[in-house]
């Protein structure tokens, strides 16, 4: 799978951002907003961009791209995926 990451919107305390997954013969796009919070906390360090990249390497672990919401906060996958904070600073 090929994932591509941009910035679509800065916003006060957060910033919006459009995947492409690609693979396959089809490809999905995303949006996905990061909490400048949430992105100091999970990312190690590195840029939000390379954050939201890891997180759908950990999603399309674990369903197809087709399955993965159109729209969503970062955050919304430990609702689904219990271990994501947990497993996500290990990518």
């Amino acid at each position: 799978m090929n994932i591509n990451v941009t910035m679509k919107e800065r916003l006060a305390q957060a910033s919006v951002f459009e995947v492409e997954v690609s693979g396959g013969g089809s490809s999905t796009r995303h949006a996905v907003e990061v909490r400048d919070a949430d992105a100091a906390r999970l990312g190690g360090g590195a840029p939000a961009e390379d954050l939201v990249r890891r997180s759908f390497e950990f999603l399309l672990a674990r369903e197809p791209k087709g399955s993965i919401l159109r729209r969503f906060d970062l955050m919304d996958i430990a609702r689904y995926y219990p271990e994501f904070e947990k497993e996500i600073v290990k990518l």
